[in-house]
């Protein structure tokens, strides 16, 4: 037993030795690479759902209510949307009050794995819903711990840069998930694919106890920084964090627009459901190339100008969406949708960050994973209720959006990023 124990912690300090060396060859510290290691199987996992929960929700008894099938696939993706972001604020309270972070992670992935397995067994769509509420609030508990984490992990000098690696890391394993579940259902069954999503949480829950360490935070002595359970603390809803999340806000809904109306645009453009998912991965695709680099810029140049040129992009970009007359030119306005994206997502996390009072962390991370949660679930039932009256609506919607929430950023935000401070 002694021996075995010897070889355990052989292994434990071999993986953290490895770890080490290579978080300093990509230029951050090992705690950002291990939470974006974790982050990337934790999202390779949730996005092994994407493609099969339409699947599952043809093949169940249909419900009591009369809704077709892509609007009862809708009702989930909000459901799970606004059940992560409603969750959020109470979640990031607990955090500051218990001032450790890693326990919530961990907690939160147990949740959304058990949540993940539970689609075995459900046989009605009122228990993928009760599923979907129990992943929301497990991701709930997740995302703004680790942003906590990352905040105190992170120096304002080079924390756009790892918010970048962050971000990226969870790109890349939302771009292998659906592949991955696609494979897995139609070679083996959707059981296969469900217990590989959990096997995949499971992965980033043993790579977050190796790997990442939870150093207390000290109880801040000034009052706008101390602990509590109070929601709405207005020492901590600054207007530059408040700008922040409505930033991410409109980020995520204008980009998620395009999934309700994937019928309509292959009608449009004339293309199969092969063509809109190569436009759809297209923003993953310039995300993951641009979102390191625009990220380190940040730290050079300051968050603001990049969030601000990331939102007047996203405006007509947004809007020209709903004049495509081709399949290629769907997949270019993707692309730059994805390069406004990463304008705006690592510089507004990290001035989020900048921002953040010790102690109050939780909470003020929150409202940004919030924003970016609400969007997500709000740009898809928009776009369905819009596109009703006609179907640039609501594409011409969200672009001036962006456009307002460009303006907003200017006059409310403060920029944290000085130039003769990185010289």
């Amino acid at each position: 037993m002694y021996t075995q124990g010897v070889r355990n912690l052989n292994v434990a300090r071999s993986s953290n030795a490895l770890i080490t060396r290579v978080a300093r060859n990509i230029g951050v510290n090992r705690v950002v690479l291990a939470l974006s290691v974790a982050r990337m199987a934790d999202a390779l996992g949730n996005s092994i759902l994407f493609l099969l929960i339409p699947l599952y929700v043809a093949r169940l008894p249909a419900p009591r209510f009369p809704f077709p099938d892509s609007v009862l696939v809708g009702i989930l993706i909000s459901w799970y949307g606004l059940m992560n972001s409603s969750f959020q604020p109470f979640t990031g309270a607990l955090i500051d009050r218990a001032r450790r972070r890693k326990p919530f992670i961990q907690g939160g992935l147990i949740l959304t794995a058990t949540g993940t397995v539970a689609f075995v067994f459900a046989r009605r769509f009122a228990h993928l819903l009760l599923i979907r509420s129990l992943q929301g609030i497990g991701v709930a508990l997740t995302i703004p711990a680790s942003m906590a984490l990352m905040t105190i992990a992170t120096k304002k000098e080079t924390r756009g840069g790892a918010m970048g690696v962050y971000a990226t890391m969870r790109m890349v394993g939302f771009a292998i998930g659906p592949l991955l579940g696609g494979l897995l259902q139609v070679h083996i069954g959707f059981n296969a694919a469900f217990y590989a999503g959990a096997a995949f949480m499971g992965l980033a829950l043993v790579l977050v106890q190796l790997w990442v360490e939870d150093t207390p935070v000290p109880i801040a002595t000034d009052s706008a920084s101390r602990p509590s359970l109070r929601l709405l603390d207005r020492n901590l809803l600054t207007p530059g964090i408040l700008s922040m999340g409505v930033a991410t806000f409109l980020m995520a809904s204008a980009f998620s627009m395009v999934t309700t109306l994937e019928n309509e645009f292959n009608a449009r453009l004339q293309q199969t459901a092969l063509g809109f998912g190569v436009a759809f991965s297209a923003l993953m695709v310039s995300r993951l190339l641009f979102q390191v680099p625009l990220g380190r810029l940040s730290d050079r140049i300051g968050r603001k100008p990049l969030i601000i040129t990331g939102l007047l992009l996203m405006g007509p970009i947004t809007v020209l969406l709903g004049e495509v007359r081709t399949p290629l030119e769907f997949i270019g306005m993707r692309f730059v949708q994805g390069i406004a994206a990463a304008a705006i997502a690592a510089p507004a996390f990290a001035l989020a960050a900048d921002l953040s009072h010790t102690g109050g962390e939780g909470r003020q991370m929150s409202i940004i994973t919030m924003g970016f949660g609400l969007g997500i679930a709000m740009g898809p039932l928009i776009a369905g209720v819009l596109a009703v009256f006609f179907f640039e609506l609501p594409f011409l919607v969200g672009g001036v959006m962006s456009l307002i929430g460009a303006w907003i950023v200017h006059r409310y935000t403060p920029e944290t990023v000085r130039r003769e401070e990185v010289r």
